[in-house]
């Protein structure tokens, strides 16, 4: 095979120590270790090599930093995904591993893994440093609820949620010293439906000086934690104001009708991921405050250009099927595993779809639900998105659903595809034909 790269280097990265290989000789490969020194020594003996291009093959995030400082020193750099360099011959060592890369990355036979810039991985830094801290408050909260329940507090069962207005009320006056169950139903909100009387009922209970303590300490916890939310919003709106691309012209937005969830962002999302995206991605139905969040955080317009067709975009979240052939039939079309953050924002966007009573992707959730399950479902549901969103952002394009009428006639003709198959294999008197296409409302002819 004929060399792609001439000057090709392999860097097998691991998290004590890195192996370098110029060439084939297993004598010429080095090893590195971690530290800044470490890469500015392997920097120059990459320039006396002559090298200009790199790939390296990580586990984790050891590769973050040396690929920073392998591209400020002027190297074409990319970072290959395991699978293209794990069929190596021979026992697996680490030099051996870096020979092998070195040697596809010179044919030309290795391909780079999709990088954010620099402002999205600071986005995202903050993002899954937040994410991190509402998964605390949860924590807390079931703490909290465990703490109630073993007192026979069951005001879990009362109010949908302990934290919310009426539930911080009561648990603010048992924690200062308020026992009475009557004046703890008191206090709650004229919105719970639940009546004073069955809220008294579920107060009633063992006060236990442990659990008190337990309860006390883990709402000190729950409202740091809330307080650094804050704080980390702050940090994300800083960076998104720094990095907006307001088009010259704003178009109006339509009337917001999303409901704020718990851990919404405070700053306005909407205009944000307008400014960032030059779409109003708020006009999909079903995609809360905390997808769009986790759109701008993981991708930018620019970032998501680089994928040249919505097939690519799809594929690289991991939504799209993995069609296997062979002698020209299909084997397996399964779709790939993988951890993609904006993939599992859109999952749950479907679920949520899956969920609702009216919706334009509700009909297609529901035929393929019934065909293939709902975990298949809510996959198909979920690329279906992912395409809309593509569209959206890189034609500039404003959110147009199918109304029920298009919806209708698309279902209906695919009804009539699918009979029209049917009938190639049966056949059917008069009588039958005429009662199977009644119930589509449709006549014989």
């Amino acid at each position: 095979m004929d060399l792609v790269h001439a000057h090709a280097a392999g860097i097998d990265v691991g998290s004590r120590f890195h192996m370098v290989a110029v060439n084939q000789n297993a004598d010429d490969v080095k090893e590195f270790g971690v530290y800044t020194e470490d890469h500015q020594r392997m920097i120059e003996h990459l320039k006396n090599e002559g090298i200009t291009s790199v790939a390296m093959e990580s586990t984790g995030n050891y590769w973050q930093t040396l690929f920073s400082a392998l591209q400020i020193a002027g190297f074409e750099v990319i970072l290959v995904n395991g699978r293209q360099t794990q069929n190596a011959q021979g026992k697996k060592t680490d030099v051996r591993d870096s020979l092998w890369i070195q040697k596809l990355h010179s044919l030309g036979l290795l391909t780079g893994s999709f990088l954010p810039g620099c402002h999205t991985e600071q986005l995202r830094t903050y993002y899954n440093h937040r994410q991190y801290l509402v998964e605390q408050t949860s924590r807390y909260i079931n703490k909290m609820q465990k703490a109630l329940r073993l007192m026979n507090i069951r005001l879990d069962v009362a109010l949908n949620d302990i934290t919310g207005k009426s539930g911080r009320a009561i648990i603010d006056a048992i924690l200062t010293g308020q026992r009475d169950p009557q004046k703890l139903a008191s206090i709650v909100d004229s919105r719970v439906k639940k009546s004073k009387e069955e809220i008294a009922k579920s107060l009633h209970g063992n006060w236990r000086e442990d659990l008190l303590f337990e309860l006390k300490e883990c709402l000190s916890l729950y409202d740091t934690y809330q307080s650094k939310i804050l704080v980390c919003d702050q940090q994300l709106k800083k960076v998104l104001e720094s990095m907006q691309n307001t088009p010259a012209v704003m178009a109006p937005l339509s009337k917001l009708k999303k409901q704020r969830s718990k851990h919404s962002p405070l700053f306005d999302v909407r205009m944000m991921a307008y400014a960032h995206f030059g779409a109003d991605l708020f006009a999909i139905p079903a995609l809360s405050f905390n997808t769009i969040l986790c759109l701008m955080a993981n991708i930018s317009r620019e970032e998501l250009q680089k994928f040249p067709t919505v097939k690519n975009f799809t594929s690289w979240l991991r939504l799209a099927p993995n069609n296997k052939k062979t002698g020209g039939k299909i084997i397996s079309s399964r779709t790939p595993k993988g951890k993609n953050k904006i993939a599992l924002a859109l999952r749950q966007a479907a679920n949520t779809i899956g969920n609702m009573k009216t919706h334009p992707l509700l009909a297609f959730f529901r035929r393929v639900a019934f065909k293939n399950g709902r975990a298949a479902a809510i996959t198909a549901t979920a690329r279906k998105l992912a395409v809309i969103i593509y569209q959206m952002i890189t034609k500039q394009q404003p959110y147009q659903p199918l109304n029920s009428e298009v919806l209708n006639k698309k279902i209906k003709s695919q009804q009539i595809k699918n009979i029209k198959r049917r009938l190639e294999k049966l056949s059917l008197n008069r009588q039958e034909l005429d009662t199977l296409f009644s119930s589509l409302s449709l006549s014989t002819d």
